[in-house]
This record gives C-alpha cells, structure tokens and sequence, in this order.
C-alpha cells in the first residue's frame, strides 16, 4: 500500500508542479500588498480577482522571476473578476476545467501566495457549488474545506487533473474557502473578450 500512496503523491506534486509554472504574482508597484493570477493564455492573457487590483499601477511577476507591466483589460466588479495582459509570449498556461461537474468530496488543490509565500499550495475538498448559505447572494461559488489566506486571491483552484475549475476569491470561516466557480468565468471571458 506504501507504494500506492508513494505513487499518488507524486503525482499530484507533479500536477501542482505543472499548474504552478502558469501562477503568477499580481504585485503593487507601491509595493504594498500582492494577489495571485492565472496565466490562461500563452500570449500574456492573464485572469485574476477585480479587488486584486485595486490600485492603478501593478506589474506582474512569473514563476521565473520575470516581472513586466500590467494592462488591465475589463474589469468585472460584480463577479469579482479582472483580466490583464502582459507584453510576453509562448508562457505556459493553464487549461479551463468544468466546474458544472464537482461534486462534495470532490479533491481541489488552492495556488496562491499567501502572506507573501510564493506558490503556496492548499488542499480540501469541494462542501457544495451555489450561493454559500452564509453569505447574503444569489452568486455561485465553490465553497471548500481548504484555508485560503491573504495572498491566494486570484489564484487557481485546480482539480486532481491540474485544470482550473476556480479562482480563489475570500473565506468565509476558519476553513471554509470560497472560489469562483470556472464556468462563471468562462461566461466572463466570452462576455468582456469574445474569448
């Protein structure tokens, strides 16, 4: 059994490994504060949280260190939801998973930077998808029991086939994370960019 599970968790380092080269990090030009974001297009086309990028100026930083400035492209308040692009080409991105098919119990894995660590991963597992009972809104979300913290906004939830299924947006409780669910973000996409 030890080789089974050996085996298992190397795959699924494997998979964060992969998913983790399309994270970047959203970063504040006057150097306070910092969110994640989600390569979602080879060609600098990037996703992340709208409150991620409250400030005017940003650039963002690739999992190589590179650093280039950031134009915001649409940004969607309501859904919480912003795109931007940078001027770089041939990055690795990541692929746009179906979250109409999570399911409780569901494994999902959080990318982000919380509190300025970079690439950071969290673990849980999907409670439900819809409006969280706790939160006075009609929107959908992917509630889970993995801790997102200051830092993993914008980032992606993936599932155990290195997809994006969510953004991570905010908490709720102790250990309740909350993501926007990627269909909701399709919508967004074909929406504000006819993608």
């Amino acid at each position: 059994m030890s080789a089974l599970w050996q085996q298992l968790n190397g795959e699924i380092a494997g998979i964060i490994e992969a998913a983790g080269r399309s994270l970047v990090k959203v970063r504040h030009s006057s150097g306070n504060g910092a969110g994640a974001g989600i390569i979602v297009h080879a060609d600098g086309l990037i996703l992340t949280n709208a409150h991620v990028i409250h400030h005017r100026s940003f650039d963002v930083v690739l999992a190589d260190e590179r650093s280039f400035p950031a134009k915001v492209l649409v940004i969607d308040s309501e859904r919480d939801l912003a795109a931007l692009s940078v001027n770089a080409h041939h990055l690795p991105s990541l692929e746009l998973g179906d979250s109409k098919k999570l399911r409780p119990g569901t494994l999902v894995f959080a990318l982000g930077h919380p509190w300025g660590v970079r690439g950071a991963v969290s673990a849980g597992s999907v409670i439900a998808v819809g409006p969280p009972p706790e939160l006075a809104t009609s929107r959908e979300f992917i509630q889970s029991d993995l801790q997102l913290r200051p830092g993993h906004s914008g980032g992606p939830m993936v599932d155990t086939s290195g997809r994006v299924v969510g953004v991570n947006t905010l908490i709720t409780g102790p250990k309740v994370g909350l993501a926007i669910p990627v269909h909701v973000v399709n919508d967004f996409l074909h929406e504000s960019l006819k993608v």
